[in-house]
């Protein structure tokens, strides 16, 4: 098939390199423009497009995708099928309406589940024990579209945003080349829309941590901000990045937020059972062990954490 690739992120790099291995004909990747990263604000291009540039693949990161050249070029080229994963923007009619057999997303989501930006993030948020993959026929809904096929898979109560992330990415990269493999056969399964949850873009003030909410919520919240913002609460009136905790269960004596053991590592009360601190990072320091806020910031019982 003569294939237009539409991704941005490392998460559609697998999906990329799955459908040249498949033996597709991957005439362009399209993807955002660059953008400046770094304290140097270097200008940095996506993955997906280094990769393409290492593949031989021509690129195209138009600024405008609703007008202009982009539109023009995708509405009169030749395209069997467009893959679209990760892109980040909105298609009009005409460019869903463009390639022969229209235009297929992989979502990383069990759909109509988590539609939207950050399915993989919610899911952990909100400790879900299971997620998948679909790909999904596109239309002018944001992730509305008849639903091809679907991948199911666990999540383990540990497992955390960036570590579900890559093993959604190589799923869906699968997923992706058996739905291109049986496309002329696969019966499209419509969505029910009443059963639709949503999964908004994910902000700094996501990750900040409620001490009065269970243990088991604030557990999930770290998992599920690992990668960006990373969760964080205030010690001593300055911010302070909790990277890694374990959930302590039982009757923890202790207004929520409040230190009530050191040793082996820091535990917190919340509204319901409490925090053990595993690993932190203080302003201006590296992610570090726990024991740092007990041996070198001097914590001590009966200190609040958060406002």
């Amino acid at each position: 098939m003569r294939v237009l690739f539409m991704g941005t992120p490392d998460f559609a790099v697998p999906t990329l390199n799955a459908i040249v291995a498949a033996g597709h004909d991957v005439i362009c990747v399209v993807a955002q423009p660059d953008k400046p990263k770094g304290r140097g604000n270097k200008m940095m291009s996506p993955p997906t497009v280094l990769r393409a540039r290492e593949l031989g693949i021509p690129t195209r990161q138009p600024r405008a995708v609703r007008r202009g050249p982009f539109v023009q070029w995708m509405t009169e080229e030749d395209i069997d099928v467009a893959v679209v994963i990760a892109y980040g923007r909105i298609l009009i009619p005409a460019l869903l309406n463009a390639p022969k057999f229209g235009c297929i997303n992989v979502h990383a989501s069990l759909l109509p589940k988590y539609r939207g930006a950050a399915p993989i993030h919610w899911a952990i948020i909100n400790g879900e024990k299971e997620t998948g993959v679909c790909t999904m026929k596109m239309d002018e809904g944001m992730d509305t579209g008849d639903v091809l096929l679907r991948h199911a898979t666990d999540i383990s109560a540990t497992e955390t945003t960036a570590e579900l992330w890559d093993r959604l990415a190589n799923i869906g990269a699968q997923l992706l080349v058996e739905t291109l493999k049986n496309l002329p056969t696969i019966s499209p399964q419509k969505q029910n829309h009443d059963d639709a949850t949503y999964a908004p873009l994910i902000s700094k003030e996501t990750g900040r941590i409620d001490w009065n909410k269970p243990a088991t919520d604030i557990a999930n919240l770290v998992r599920g901000c690992i990668s960006w913002p990373i969760s964080h609460t205030t010690f001593r009136n300055k911010p302070l990045k909790i990277w890694k905790v374990t959930v302590k269960e039982g009757n923890c004596k202790g207004a929520p937020g409040e230190v009530i053991s050191l040793r082996p590592l820091p535990i917190i009360a919340t509204s319901s059972g409490a925090i053990q601190l595993e690993e932190i990072q203080l302003p201006n320091k590296k992610r570090c062990d726990a024991t740092a806020l007990v041996n070198g910031s001097r914590l001590t019982i009966g200190e609040i954490l958060g406002e």
